[in-house]
């Protein structure tokens, strides 16, 4: 046995020990399985030998070490930043995030390990929390539709315009973007409407303005400035009257004290949870939102919870109208979003939850309090204010000289003001700030007009109004049983466990889903998360207060750039198809740098994800699809043709390495060549580069842009559905046109723009990353990639005596993942490949991937991260499964009354009458080794088509149940 356990002995402490689940002994139980001696021959069989780069020797860019040295190494370098007392706004606020719910969902593995509710029966803990942050979202919008959150506002405003534009009848969509949106939004929105070659035009929007021809209307409320426009609601009125649908970006705090937007007449509501107790991070993880009126419900982006029932009739939740989800009507979308801000979402629901309306209301009052009484103080100082109509936050109107003054005398007192104004100052509050904070604030302006205020109280006959009157809420909200029973710590721990019970994740079982890539996320590598130096600093922070950021931004675009074999990374796309949008916009934009704008055509496979011909239609391309062979592979033949018809406007292929078919295609190099010669791009989809690291590197073998999956390669968690990242990284040709933002000076000389509303995306999650490959080291990270292909081989091999694998690569061999045909089990007795994957839950594991790419079939994938032990459970699970169709073949138990059929089993149906024809052993403990670690759903199989027919994506109010 070479390579793979050199030194064993001396590296007891090593990390890689802990993330790489099987021992010596097992690989080499598993490799005799698999008739081979050696991990590394193996390997050689697997990837083709034209780029399988054995002997490339890596710079030692991360010697491994161990977790505790990691963990230090990186607190030194996270120092380097400095927290100060912060009033930027725009969006991004300091907040309490309750200690409760940090160390029972932020810090608890058991919800940020859990995979995407695509399995509802093993995912109603979540799917209620989400069904809560829904209810939240439409009783605070005031619109009766809301998705279960989007990556950050910027992006969240820009699929709404998208939304509104793709759906419209309008031959030749317009929008208007008012001037009084957040830079960073009105950025992302910019990038986007280019792209896809819809006109705007900013403007100041009033009730004179004509909007006889206009499509959308984006207004932000409170204006990115604090103000708040006592004519709002007579704008709308005036645009809905000429047909133009209203888009209103708003702050969900200010919204329990003023008039919601949907009582205004809006169309869409977006905005971020974020100052619902979700730290600030440095720009993310925030969870976003989108509300939109009833007529939105089959448009609206991203996912949505619905309640439905299961089939005995008891309430469940489930992700309603999912299969629009997992193919996103693909070259027709409007939307490529795929993934969401799951467990953050989770955060700001429960915060939500154990405040209820009357606390939400108090913290509300209080930061407009303090900002009525800075207000006050200012006019009684001399200063004069942008409005006098806000809600938390002022724009101080200054000349350039004591604008600069302020400035300096506010960093000597480590205070941060927003700075971006020519001419002004903003100043926002939030629920941290106390009032010893504001009496500084006052005092720094005080000195700087040689004027003492220390006794100014908030006159009775003020000058300033703060909220219009006739914007002032007078509805209730949140009147639903759930926001107004938790607010004791003890009834909101008993309910988080309680949700936490009903789901599977990693800390039950292995998930072995195919192309998610559920491996280990190391409780080290979550921790510093947690830390102040990391998630207490404002996103737009001067740069000399976030050097520890910067120095981890840089130590990780390297390390990225050199494992995948590019010269540049970004970090600015927040998710896997946020990094395809930005990488097919670089390939555009580089197209466009050379005088051939015209290529406008991109090559996808048939194979391909959804998110590929989604994002490529965000980009403004035009899909061909390419055929797949009997193998799986691409067809050269079908390829070659495409590109030569199209040769002149080719401008990228996408595809996803190893195959979406779970196969290392030898024709790669080849393939990479044709589109070369004929003008075209590579871009390589990334979703499976565990199983490259450290083996092959996409840069090398002829890809010019790739996005990575840190949430799956490099263990960013799941988090229920998000959060992730997807880094950008290219050639050098590419790297100018890398995305940039208008706040920060970052990206390429020639930029695309901005993509994700922070500068890098979701910072705040990189540390995991980070400390992933520290403690790995390259070697490690070869290892990785090493045994999750041993994995994968070893399970294809063990259920293809039952099941046949579909594809496998030129030598017999699969990559990372293999899929298994159960076609022939639906014709012979009728158990299709839904009744497999309920069944799988009362052997008390989670489905693998079902029913893509190949229908009635799985895609399994093991990761490094799982032992021997756990796979054998699996595999013999399946096993018992066959034999259970088996007796069904035989006509020993009946088709429609057998323990597939009725998968999953509850506790529930063990306390019945137990009248069915199979035993309770063989319904509940089907094999010995259940009984020690049984998983209990809570529900039955849930009636999806009852759910898309009775679609419920909200709680009524409370006051709907009482007697009248």
């Amino acid at each position: 046995m070479t390579f793979f356990f050199d030194n064993e002995d001396s590296s007891v402490d090593r990390f890689e020990s802990r993330h790489i689940g099987p021992t010596l002994l097992q690989v080499t139980s598993m490799l005799k399985s698999l008739k081979e001696n050696d991990i590394s021959e193996l390997i050689k069989k697997v990837i083709p030998k034209s780029i399988y780069a054995h002997e490339k020797i890596l710079p030692d860019i991360c010697p491994p070490t161990t977790e505790s040295a990691a963990l230090e190494e990186l607190k030194q370098i996270m120092s380097k930043n400095e927290l100060f007392q912060c009033h930027i706004g725009m969006g991004y606020y300091p907040s309490h995030l309750p200690p409760v719910i940090q160390r029972t969902i932020l810090e608890n593995p058991s919800w940020y390990t859990q995979y995407t509710p695509y399995q509802a029966e093993i995912s109603q803990g979540r799917l209620e929390a989400l069904f809560n942050f829904q209810t939240m979202i439409t009783e605070l919008t005031g619109l009766p539709i809301a998705n279960a959150s989007l990556l950050d506002e910027g992006t969240a405003v820009a699929e709404a315009i998208t939304m509104i534009t793709g759906n419209t009848k309008q031959s030749s969509p317009q929008v208007c973007l008012a001037d009084h949106l957040h830079p960073q939004s009105l950025a992302v929105i910019q990038t986007r409407l280019s792209a896809l070659g819809v006109p705007y035009q900013i403007i100041a929007p009033s009730a004179d303005c004509d909007f006889s021809n206009t499509t959308a209307l984006v207004l932000q409320y409170p204006e990115t400035n604090g103000n708040i426009n006592p004519q709002l609601e007579e704008i709308i009125q005036k645009a809905q009257q000429q047909s133009c649908e209203i888009i209103v970006a708003t702050d969900l705090m200010s919204l329990t004290l003023l008039k919601s937007p949907g009582a205004m007449g809006a169309s869409v509501a977006v905005g971020s949870t974020q100052r619902f107790g979700i730290p600030l991070g440095f720009g993310g993880p925030h969870a976003a939102f989108i509300a939109a009126k009833d007529e939105f419900t089959r448009k609206i982006p991203g996912r949505m919870v619905g309640q439905s029932q299961d089939k005995h009739g008891r309430k469940a939740y489930r992700l309603a109208l999912q299969t629009r989800e997992q193919h996103i009507r693909r070259e027709k979308a409007t939307s490529n979003i795929c993934t969401a801000q799951v467990l953050l979402a989770i955060m700001s629901s429960m915060y939500c939850i154990y405040h209820g309306p009357t606390g939400l209301i108090k913290i509300a009052k209080r930061i407009h309090h303090f900002t009525q009484h800075l207000a006050q103080s200012f006019l009684e100082l001399g200063y004069q204010l942008a409005s006098h109509h806000f809600f938390d936050t002022l724009t101080v109107i200054l000349q350039p000289h004591l604008k600069n003054k302020i400035k300096d005398r506010a960093a000597a007192e480590r205070i941060n003001f927003r700075q971006d104004y020519s001419d002004a100052i903003g100043i926002s509050l939030d629920e941290t700030t106390t009032k010893a904070q504001v009496d500084r604030i006052i005092k720094i302006f005080a000195d700087l007009a040689n004027k003492d205020v220390s006794k100014t109280r908030l006159s009775q006959t003020a000058q300033i109004i703060g909220l219009p009157k006739q914007l002032i809420r007078t509805t209730s909200f949140l009147s639903q049983e759930i926001f107004n029973t938790c607010h004791s710590e003890t009834k909101l721990l008993r309910y988080i466990k309680n949700l936490e019970t009903k789901d599977i994740s990693l800390t039950h079982s292995m998930i072995p889903l195919g192309s998610c890539t559920m491996k280990l996320n190391a409780a080290s590598e979550l921790l510093p998360v947690s830390w102040p130096q990391v998630n207490q600093i404002h996103p737009f922070v001067p740069e000399n207060q976030a050097l520890g950021y910067k120095n981890l931004f840089d130590q990780l675009e390297s390390w990225l750039g050199i494992l995948t074999g590019f010269d540049g990374v970004s970090l600015q796309p927040n998710s896997g198809a946020q990094g395809e949008y930005a990488g097919l916009l670089v390939i555009q934009k580089y197209h466009q740098s050379r005088g051939e704008g015209h290529r406008h055509i991109c090559l996808i496979p048939s194979s391909a994800h959804g998110t590929n011909p989604a994002s490529a239609a965000m980009a403004g391309m035009k899909i061909i699809v390419v055929k797949c062979n009997t193998q799986g592979n691409i067809d050269l033949k079908d390829l070659q043709q495409k590109v030569s018809q199209h040769s002149q406007h080719l401008a990228a292929i996408m595809i996803t390495y190893p195959s979406t078919h779970g196969v290392f295609e030898e024709s790669i190099v080849d393939i990479c060549k044709i589109v070369h010669e004929n003008g075209g791009q590579v871009y390589l989809d990334g979703a499976n580069l565990n199983a490259q690291i450290g083996l092959c590197y996409p840069g090398e073998y002829g890809a010019d842009i790739c996005h990575l999956n840190l949430h799956k390669t490099f263990c960013i968690p799941h988090g229920g559905g998000g959060p992730g990242m997807g880094p950008i990284a290219a050639k050098k040709h590419l790297t100018p046109f890398f995305p940039s933002h208008p706040l920060v000076k970052m990206g390429g000389t020639d930029s695309i723009g901005t993509v994700s509303a922070a500068p890098w995306g979701s910072p705040s999650i990189l540390p995991i990353s980070w400390m992933y490959i520290r403690m790995m080291g390259v070697e490690g990270l070869k290892k990785a990639s090493m045994i999750a292909i041993l994995n994968a081989n070893y399970i294809a091999n063990a259920l293809d005596k039952d099941f046949s694998v579909v594809y496998k690569g030129q030598k017999g061999f699969v990559a990372h993942e293999c899929i298994i045909d159960l076609q022939k089990v639906k014709k012979s007795c009728g158990i299709d490949v839904e009744d497999i994957a309920k069944r799988l839950i009362d052997y008390g594991f989670h489905a693998p991937t079902v029913s893509w790419p190949v229908p009635q079939s799985m895609m399994i994938e093991p990761t490094e991260s799982e032992d021997l032990e756990e796979i054998n459970r699996f595999c013999q699970s399946m096993a018992s499964i066959r034999k259970e169709i088996q007796q069904i073949e035989s006509g020993q138990w009946d088709r429609s009354n057998n323990p597939l059929k009725n998968a999953p089993h509850t506790a529930e149906d063990l306390s019945k009458v137990w009248d069915r024809p199979y035993s309770i052993q063989d319904a509940f403990f089907p094999l010995d080794w259940v009984k020690d670690n049984k998983f209990w759903p809570q529900i039955n199989r849930v009636d999806n088509t009852f759910g898309d027919r009775h679609f419920v994506c909200s709680c009524p109010p409370i006051s709907n149940y009482e007697e009248h």
